[in-house]
């Protein structure tokens, strides 16, 4: 068995090498294997085994003592060595799902011995039950079968101890007998405990919600007695009746990480009643209904036929954007050039060599101009020239301020990076025509065009949503890009971005910093934004919070810094659907004269969705710094679920119609606290992401 007298009682069946012969022994070996059986065994000198066979029987060698080291472990109850193993070896590494040579599996010796938290860390890892426990019975019948082989071995030793005469035998056989009245106080243990346990109880709430227009949402919590057994799995009934006859279908759930379970395929419209059921070595306890009792699979937008807004969006841009190059490869103003002279295009090759010739290289410092840098890291670490610059290419120098709408217009470019060579062309063509108006977007393609040969890398990152302006009258574009893998380039290398400020702050002046200056000093500041902008929500509903401001050539909106991709907002609840009825009942909401629901009527109300939306209207105004009261005056826009993705979606809170932007000059009486910033309204749209 797990020791080496129990596998010489049953030798026959033995499956397992030899393992350790007491607890003393076991302690040791789970110990000492810490640091010998992780172990790459690709790290081996590969020339010193025979062949594939040894390899293997290396391989199969470790395998069995981390398997043996999680038994010994388990029965000692040692969590913090079973939490250890589980998290170093995958549940096939240790054979977690074999049983051992007495039918029994890890899980089955946490369970009968009733320790709670070992028995849920094996769950949650993926162990299961012995399959041969098949009936209440024979798991009966095998405990006791244990329980008297071990007592019976316990007698055999005792009395070779004591009729021998004192010698180094009879010290081996007295450390047997040390060991096997161990086990047998173990396999006691687990049968006494077996027979004290009863069925868990139900589950102590189960929490239906509409996931979808063919789906529900199951939620569901642990018994508040298990009846001094573990729950190892739950089982989910459906059906149309409240009776459950006739039952619909059935689910077990035996990965037990997250409870809850999608009921999937169901007729929307329809009626469905649910009830949840758990299980542990005595059988399925009382099932628990669920509250609400039943719920109706639907979708908010079944309310008046409406399509996603996104659906095709993607698509329908690309085949626009093909018809837009189709046509200006055929374009009229394009033969002056198919018809040109030798000379001309001779001409035309030069100018664009010119741009890659040595003599266009990063600019160290800068002039009164317009500028545009690339931010490339990763890590620590900032991509820089081999002068220890970060990139810079010049724009226009005779720029003497910087135009929102060029910048905004840039910001849009930066989704095609790829597409620089073809627009450039475009804007080359147009230009003949009107020159005043182009010249400085050509000039803004003609440095991206630069940039990426000089660095040879096309992808230039995210736009920053503020250019850097410092008082010489330069302006610095900034893009962010982060690199994922270990690359190489030719033109630049790495440096930790500690080391580039130190030696820039050197050479500065602290008094006239330059916009380089201020790019360094706020460059983390920066790099966090760009990480931060590209975070996703988890899968859930919210309620976001509409706020703009205005300027003279610009509309910003309020976002938290923590999520710059996303309004301000607070999360409803995990189920990201909005059924019909709840829909049916925002309208209804948006239609009364005070559409935010005062806390008695929200004590009556039995509707949850009415009290998760209280809830979160009330954290939000919190968050955004408005006085409570201030809230009868918000509106809930009510023309349509804004949906992210399948996985979030948002309801919108919007201030009274004069609020909802502030105009120049015009007094915000609730300002937010810190940790908000406000985008220029293109930038945000586009970083918006779910």
């Amino acid at each position: 068995k797990m020791t080496q007298q129990m596998r010489d009682l049953q030798l026959a069946q033995a499956r397992k090498p030899p393992g350790p012969s007491s607890p003393n022994a076991a302690k040791r070996l789970y110990r000492n294997l810490s640091g010998k059986f992780r172990v790459n065994y690709t790290s081996f000198d590969e020339g010193s085994l025979v062949g594939r066979g040894e390899k293997e029987k290396l391989r199969k060698s470790y395998l069995f003592q981390s398997n043996a080291a999680l038994f010994e472990a388990v029965e000692l109850q040692d969590l913090d060595r079973v939490q250890e193993m589980l998290k170093h070896y995958s549940p096939e590494e240790l054979d977690l799902n074999t049983p051992n040579s007495e039918g029994l599996l890890p899980l089955d010796i946490a369970i009968m011995t009733n320790n709670a938290p070992i028995a849920r860390a094996l769950l949650q890892a993926g162990a299961k039950e012995s399959p041969h426990f098949v009936s209440l019975e024979s798991r009966s019948l095998h405990l006791s079968t244990l329980v008297r082989e071990a007592e019976q071995r316990v007698n055999e030793l005792m009395a070779q101890v004591v009729n021998e005469a004192p010698s180094a035998d009879c010290s081996e056989k007295e450390k047997q007998l040390k060991a096997w009245e161990w086990r047998f106080r173990l396999y006691k243990r687990m049968k006494a405990g077996f027979e004290h346990a009863r069925v868990p109880d139900a589950p102590s709430s189960v929490q239906l919600s509409v996931a979808s227009s063919s789906s529900l949402q199951v939620t569901f919590w642990e018994p508040l007695s298990v009846n001094s057994a573990v729950v190892t799995k739950y089982k989910v009934e459906w059906s149309c009746s409240p009776s459950f006859s006739p039952l619909l279908g059935e689910a077990v759930i035996d990965k037990l990480k997250e409870l809850h379970f999608t009921i999937q395929g169901l007729v929307s419209g329809t009626a469905y009643h649910v009830r949840v059921s758990a299980y542990n070595m005595k059988g399925w306890g009382p099932p628990q209904a669920s509250t609400p009792p039943f719920a109706i699979p639907s979708n908010w937008r079944e309310l008046d036929g409406r399509v996603p807004r996104r659906r095709g969006q993607a698509e329908a841009l690309d085949h626009l954007l093909g018809q837009v190059k189709t046509v200006h490869q055929h374009c009229i103003c394009h033969e002056p050039c198919k018809n040109q002279p030798q000379s001309r295009k001779h001409s035309v090759s030069k100018s664009l060599k010119h741009l890659f010739h040595p003599g266009s290289k990063f600019h160290k410092t800068l002039k009164r101009g317009l500028y545009l840098t690339a931010i490339f890291y990763k890590d620590d670490n900032i991509l820089v020239t081999h002068e220890d610059q970060i990139p810079v290419v010049e724009i226009d120098d005779t720029y003497s301020c910087l135009l929102m709408q060029d910048f905004l217009w840039l910001t849009k470019v930066s989704c095609m990076w790829d597409e620089i060579l073809w627009l450039r062309q475009c804007v080359t063509v147009s230009q003949s025509s009107c020159s005043c108006i182009l010249q400085t977007r050509f000039k803004m393609l003609l440095a991206i065009s630069q940039m990426q040969g000089l660095l040879g890398i096309q992808d230039l990152g995210q736009v920053f949503f503020e250019p850097i302006k410092d008082k010489q009258g330069n302006i610095l574009i900034v893009t962010l890009k982060e690199v994922k893998t270990s690359q190489t380039f030719e033109s630049v290398r790495w440096v930790p971005i500690c080391k580039l400020q130190s030696s820039r702050k050197s050479v500065s002046s602290p008094e006239e910093p330059t916009a380089l200056d201020m790019l360094l000093i706020s460059v983390q500041d920066k790099l966090a934004y760009h990480q931060r902008s590209s975070h996703a929500l988890s899968p859930g509903l919210y309620l976001g919070y509409l706020k703009l401001c205005s300027a003279v050539d610009q509309i910003r909106v309020l976002v938290p810094e923590q999520l710059p991709n996303i309004l301000c907002h607070v999360k409803i609840r995990s189920n990201p659907n909005i059924s019909r009825e709840e829909w049916e009942w925002l309208q209804k909401m948006a239609s009364v004269e005070e559409p935010v629901p005062t806390e008695t009527e929200a004590d009556r109300s039995q509707n949850s969705f009415f009290q998760e939306l209280q809830v979160a209207i009330k954290e939000l105004m919190t968050l955004v710094n408005i006085p409570l009261q201030e809230a009868k005056d918000f509106r809930l826009y009510s023309q349509e679920v804004l949906d992210f993705g399948d996985q979030v979606s948002f309801l919108l809170l919007l201030p009274p119609s004069d609020d909802v932007c502030t105009a120049p000059g015009q007094n915000n009486p609730y300002t937010p606290r810190s940790g908000f910033l406000t985008l220029p309204l293109q930038i945000f749209e586009l970083g918006e992401t779910g």
